[in-house]
């Protein structure tokens, strides 16, 4: 499979920022490890990060035109406020799964909600770095059921 896996804003001060909730990983690491399991699954990845809304739609709408078959995005806090987010993923038409590293049903209120979950096929949360190998397998036998 050809994934898209798209981080969000403060994603790549991984390792730096409240390392209690994040843990000590660097986003570099965490970004190696995500290509080295993708890689033992077969699968083409790409690993994109952004600050910037506009540049995380313009991500989303690459996939469409480069048909990925499937994108793993972490919207970061993008999650709770980005109807923008939302409507490219719908426009798009390409299985996406949203994962977020923390429990975020386990953190503050303004968290747990997402406004980008729903235009997803799931969500992952709570598990790390491997929230993101979870994401790859749900994609790639969301594409055998669909087969």
């Amino acid at each position: 499979m050809k994934i898209m896996v798209i981080n969000g804003p403060n994603l790549n001060f991984l390792g730096i920022r409240e390392k209690h909730i994040y843990g000590s990983k660097s986003f570099e690491k965490i970004e190696n490890y995500i290509k080295e399991c993708s890689k033992s699954l077969g699968h083409d990845i790409v690993m994109l990060q952004s600050n910037i809304e506009g540049e995380i739609i313009n991500f989303i709408q690459r996939a469409y035109y480069e048909k990925y078959d499937g994108i793993i995005i972490n919207p970061g806090a993008f999650t709770h406020y980005s109807y923008a987010i939302y409507d490219a993923i719908k426009s798009v038409n390409i299985d996406t799964v949203e994962v977020h590293l923390s429990q975020i049903y386990d953190r503050e209120d303004f968290r747990q909600k997402s406004v980008t979950a729903p235009a997803c096929i799931g969500q992952i949360c709570g598990f790390g770095e491997y929230g993101y190998i979870m994401a790859m397998n749900a994609l790639e036998n969301k594409m055998k059921i669909s087969s």
